[in-house]
């Protein structure tokens, strides 16, 4: 394996909910200690055990980063709430502002600039502040296919980055497709917009299992890979693997210093495990 490639996968990220968390035994025989996990709010989920999560996290010396899912979240006070009790408790100061995945807002946020323009991350010293971004667009803030409006939000989380003490990111939407990726990030370079990008992979799974998530997520034109995989019967009941899109993001890094990606993020939907397994046998 390439040192490009090495390099690429260092400090990589991954995603987990409380359950997941709760059903491991020990986080620390799967994941490097130091790993960046995103804790995922999946509505319903009670505040006690995001924040139990997070503390747990932290203490096997991991660096939990809870979601803040805007349309979930009804008020300032509320907002307030979640960033005491994540800070006080647990000792949290990194935070993935999100929409969230629902249609209609609890309150009276709708998006994650609204949760920002509140002033209350900066004032609580929050130090690591990232926020989505989509490689294929999204359907849910632009109905009509185009990008302006992400365009425009990510304009302002530039102009943000320049103001608060705290580093900004972009956590991406997984996406199967390297050119897809290539594309939209030069694409928002070239408008200036250079925030550090934590780029979404899919991590090892049935591929069955992968078409439904991307489809549950709203992945785009690249989910058109799953599904001609899916239709060679030698490789339907084979587990995919990205393998061939981390090479190719590598490289490109690699003969490009200058492009914006600097972290693999797993969502790891055929388990924390086999994505962890999968990790250490690509940097063999």
């Amino acid at each position: 394996m390439t040192e490009a490639v090495k390099k690429f996968l260092t400090d990589y990220s991954i995603e987990v909910t409380p359950r997941v968390v709760l059903n491991i035994d020990n986080f620390v025989d799967i994941l490097p200690k130091g790993t960046l996990v995103y804790i995922a709010y999946i509505e319903g989920t009670p505040m006690e055990d995001m924040v139990n999560t997070a503390k747990q996290l932290n203490e096997n010396g991991f660096i939990a980063m809870p979601h803040f899912p805007a349309r979930i979240i009804k008020d300032k006070n509320n907002l307030s709430d979640w960033i005491s009790k994540y800070k006080d408790e647990a000792g949290i100061e990194n935070a993935l502002l999100i929409a969230g995945g629902i249609d209609k807002p609890y309150g009276d946020f709708d998006s994650s600039i609204q949760l920002i323009e509140t002033g209350l991350f900066d004032k609580a010293g929050f130090k690591n502040l990232h926020f989505a971004g989509h490689p294929e667009g999204n359907l849910d803030i632009d109905p009509d296919g185009s990008r302006n409006n992400v365009n425009e939000a990510l304009s302002w989380k530039k102009e943000f980055s320049l103001r608060t003490d705290a580093s900004i990111a972009l956590t991406t939407q997984f996406c199967f497709d390297s050119k897809i990726v290539i594309d939209w990030v030069d694409e928002i370079n070239s408008m200036g917009i250079d925030i550090p990008i934590h780029i979404g992979i899919a991590g090892p799974a049935k591929l069955q299992t992968l078409i439904k998530y991307s489809i549950e997520c709203g992945v785009g034109t690249s989910l058109k890979i799953l599904q001609k995989r899916a239709k060679d019967i030698t490789k339907l009941l084979l587990p995919y693997k990205p393998t061939e899109i981390i090479k190719d993001l590598a490289n490109y890094k690699n003969n490009n210093p200058e492009f914006s990606i600097e972290k693999v993020h797993f969502f790891p939907f055929g388990g924390v495990k086999q994505t962890s397994n999968f990790v250490k046998e690509f940097l063999i």
